[in-house]
């Protein structure tokens, strides 16, 4: 299939016939959903932790004689019924990983890319050069082509004067080709690859 390639002025630079295995194959929310759980729970540190009767300090004296006190009996001043006792059951140091396999990955991000040129929102850049590092041409720049919410993906190496500018506006996301991913291209409204993204990108995952 046929896109346009545009600059950062928004004048045209040309066509790039994309790849229909990579970005004309079915849209699965199913699979999109699937990895979009996949990277949120790797990204999830697992260090919760409550303390459990043997880690709280205090002592170990028995509170009151097992019988002829009217009271229920207890074993110890840190159980779980009294103030500063244990947690039962709390969460404990652990991985939230998910198992998915490669092939499940791959076919995600196809699907991602895929669904934003099916929607009309993958937008191809010539190359993101600036000459200097300002935010306000840059924003200026992104508003002429109509992007105002969009993950901007690069070559293996982002311009520094693009990354710097880009750092500042609100919503715009940019990352080289290799740290292209599912959740970072569906939580952006566009999405803008350069010519070079493209390449390696079909090279990655054809």
């Amino acid at each position: 299939m046929k896109c346009d390639v545009i600059t950062l002025e928004n004048k045209k630079s040309g066509s790039l016939d994309l790849d229909e295995t990579v970005f004309g194959i079915e849209v699965r929310k199913d699979i999109l959903a699937r990895m979009v759980n996949y990277q949120l729970a790797k990204r999830r540190g697992g260090n919760h932790k409550t303390k459990t009767i043997g880690e709280i300090r205090g002592t170990t004296a028995k509170p009151w004689n097992q019988k002829g006190t009217g009271r229920a009996r207890a074993g110890s001043r840190r159980a779980t019924q009294f103030r500063g006792g244990q947690t039962v059951f709390g969460p404990v140091v652990r991985s939230h990983e998910q198992s998915l396999n490669k092939k499940v990955r791959k076919l995600a991000l196809k699907t991602a890319l895929s669904s934003k040129q099916a929607s009309g929102k993958l937008i191809i850049l010539d190359q993101e050069k600036l000459d200097d590092p300002k935010t306000n041409n840059l924003s200026k720049n992104l508003s002429a082509i109509g992007v105002d919410s969009a993950l901007i993906v690069a070559g293996i190496e982002i311009d520094s004067n693009f990354a710097k500018a880009a750092a500042n506006i609100p919503q715009i996301d940019v990352l080289p080709q290799q740290g292209a991913n599912v959740y970072d291209i569906l939580r952006r409204d566009k999405l803008v690859l350069t010519r070079e993204a493209v390449t390696q990108l079909v090279e990655r995952l054809k």
